[in-house]
């Protein structure tokens, strides 16, 4: 029999790891995380942190703390009360219960802030629920039963979690139901400078919660002019600290956290951009339909309309997910062939393909280099053009003019939704171009860029559809096989005994394809027929270059003309990657700008709801090779002008 000392002896070689993950709290009906990371503590005079249950709540450690700045010299229960409104009003995470324990302090760090009316400020804040106030060593004349010690915290305003045990204080972060399965995880900042996936979830279907830091955390400034604004990013973008899925279990897990943030990611956190999840993406950034084609991952739900349209892709989660939380204000997405412009045209949203070359792409999952580009989605023209301006850094936008020259396409139907265009999508249309022509001063020159090449190409071959028809499928099977999927391969079956990963059929006929038809002498033609076509394309095509508007002429095309497309058809399986030549594969090919933006609605009879609901049209806008920051600046005029408008998210782009 085992001697006591030898069972304590045992015991003692084990040792137990705790690590503080945050905590979930309900604060008045609403979900909060409290994360396990300090950004600061309470130091009181020498009364350590016993002053801090006086706010405590029996049987709760954490004790919801408001920090409030102000500028004034003197100031009052009624200032206080705007300051506190403002907060209320302005920030989603805010509300009065934070204003259980308040911390004043002045704004600048040499002012000295005097109340006049002490006993008007205090019960101001006892009105509100206060049960302490702290304050900065700068405060003078504050003297009440509630308030207590004298601290100073240099953290930003705004509500926080503070332990009473011991000082710490948390980021307050409001946690939202994905419910529209836009996301593969929601992220919080390590504040090292890295990610943590969010150990958080409240109570829902499928779906994960994500969790948003306070607004008043962040102020804009020249050097981060984007301060505050939440971002999400596709599921091919790498970030510190949080593993990267690109739409595939095994590769999640085989490869597991990431030890590097993408450079396109990283600048936008550099500007101030706050990171809140990673989101959904047809495998690894291919062309996939839902609901059969995405067997490893679920498709994220389109929220327009009746809420089973086709969310399209493969930026699929980004753009489902600015089209159905107002709380998220922009999501990153990538545009190889119509990645980017897909989804805007679906949602109803800004998002673009920029010039090839925009931004950097390392640490991002490849498609294929000849025409991967970064691009992103918002619900308002003047922000997704102050954004893009900011994230995409060499680009000159001192023209002064716009093109005066109006191309429209000759094309039929959208470029995405295809068919016949319905008399109200055609009306919308109509109303649109007329407010263009009229804002630039311009009459529309009809397009047909398979006329023009054969009007002033004048070599073989004599028709661009045909020569580019292969094109695009060539390169993108032949350099994500390459670059992608063989190391993938061989990465996964040296890990599990010879054995191959899964890989949605989409993606896998692509591979299987280009192993037989992209052959180097094919791929080698691809390219020199892509630089033919941008030679002509900016000599004597649509995207010649002028020194004062960038672009001799504006180019446009409907994008998506309110068709349904429903989300439970049954397709037939692809065989091969994307085949063809059409207006959406100009710039992919010419390596031009282009922006889809919505400008309506059209009703149309669901048969999934029995109601009659309502689907965007949208339009694509593009400029010449290297005009972006000019394109932006054409979009955010549109829409002071009021020809754009923003839109709302939720099943209606104008409720």
């Amino acid at each position: 029999m085992r001697s006591l000392a030898f069972i304590l002896a045992s015991f003692r070689l084990v040792s137990a790891k705790f690590v503080n993950q945050g905590q979930v709290l309900s604060l008045n009906g609403v979900s909060y995380y409290a994360g396990g990371i300090a950004v600061g503590q309470v130091g009181t005079n020498g009364s350590g942190f016993s002053v801090l249950a006086a706010a405590q709540t029996p049987g709760q450690d954490l004790v919801p703390l408001t920090i409030i700045e102000t500028s004034r010299s003197i100031l009052s229960g009624d200032e206080l009360l705007n300051i506190t409104a403002t907060y209320d009003s302005t920030d989603d995470v805010f509300q009065p219960a934070f204003l259980q324990t308040v911390f004043l302090r002045p704004s600048t760090s040499n002012a000295t802030v005097l109340y006049n009316g002490t006993t008007s400020l205090e019960s101001q804040l006892l009105r509100q629920g206060t049960s302490l106030i702290l304050s900065s060593q700068k405060i003078h004349g504050l003297a009440s039963s509630i308030a207590s010690g004298v601290t100073d915290l240099s953290l930003p305003r705004g509500p926080y979690f503070v332990s009473v045990h011991t000082g710490n204080i948390y980021k307050a972060h409001r946690l939202y139901d994905d419910d529209h399965l836009a996301f593969v995880q929601g992220v919080v900042s390590d504040e090292k400078g890295a990610f943590t996936t969010l150990p958080a979830v409240t109570e829902n279907v499928m779906a994960k919660s994500i969790a948003v830091p306070s607004r008043l955390y962040y102020t804009e400034t020249e050097e981060q002019p984007l301060a505050g604004l939440r971002f999400g990013v596709k599921d091919i973008f790498h970030v510190k600290g949080v593993g990267t899925s690109g739409g595939n279990r095994a590769y999640f897990y085989l490869y597991g956290r990431q030890n590097n943030t993408g450079p396109a990611v990283q600048r936008l956190i550099d500007l101030g951009a706050v990171l809140v999840g990673k989101m959904g993406t047809v495998q690894f950034a291919n062309g996939d339909h839902p609901t059969a084609d995405w067997v490893d991952l679920h498709a994220p739900f389109n929220p327009r309309g009746d809420g089973y349209q086709d969310p399209s892709g493969s930026s699929t989660g980004p753009g489902a997910g600015v089209g159905a939380y107002d709380w998220l204000d922009l999501a990153v997405g990538s545009d190889t062939g119509g990645s980017m412009r897909g989804p805007a045209g679906s949602q109803g949203l800004f998002g673009n393909r920029p010039s090839t070359g925009a931004i950097s792409l390392e640490h991002v999952i490849p498609l294929s280099f000849v025409s991967d580009t970064a691009g992103m989605f918002a619900r308002s023209g003047s922000l997704w053009a102050k954004v893009t301006q900011a994230w995409y850094p060499d680009f000159a936008s001192n023209y002064t003019s716009y093109p005066t020259t109006l191309y429209q396409s000759a094309a039929r139907g959208g470029a995405w939704s295809g068919g016949n265009v319905s008399e109200e999508a055609t009306s919308v249309i109509a109303s649109f171009v007329g407010k263009l022509e009229g804002f630039l001063q311009a009459n529309s020159i009809p397009a047909n860029y398979t006329q023009l090449w054969g009007e002033t190409h004048g070599e073989a071959p004599a028709d661009v559809n045909e020569m580019l028809y292969l094109t695009y499928g060539v390169y993108v099977s032949h350099d994500q096989w390459n670059e992608l999927g063989k190391p993938f391969f061989e990465d996964y079956a040296a890990k599990f005994d010879g054995r191959q990963p899964y890989i949605n059929p989409g993606p896998l006929a692509r591979w299987q394809w280009g192993q037989i038809h992209s052959t180097e002498e094919v791929y080698a033609e691809g390219l020199r027929n892509i630089s033919l076509f941008r030679s002509w394309y900016e000599t004597d095509g649509y995207g010649r270059h002028d020194p004062k508007s960038c672009s001799e002429g504006l180019y446009i095309y409907p994008w998506s003309v309110g068709q349904p497309s429903y989300r439970d058809v049954y397709l037939q399986a692809r065989t091969t990657p994307p085949l063809g030549f059409d207006d959406s594969s100009v710039p992919v090919m010419a390596g031009a700008p282009e922006v889809v933006v919505p400008i309506g609605e059209v009703p149309y009879n669901s048969t999934k709801s029995l109601h009659t609901e309502y689907l965007p049209v949208t339009m694509a806008l593009r400029m010449a090779r290297g005009c972006d920051h000019h394109l932006a600046n054409l979009v955010s005029d549109l829409e002071k002008e009021g020809i754009l408008r923003p839109v709302a998210a939720g099943s209606r782009l104008y409720p």
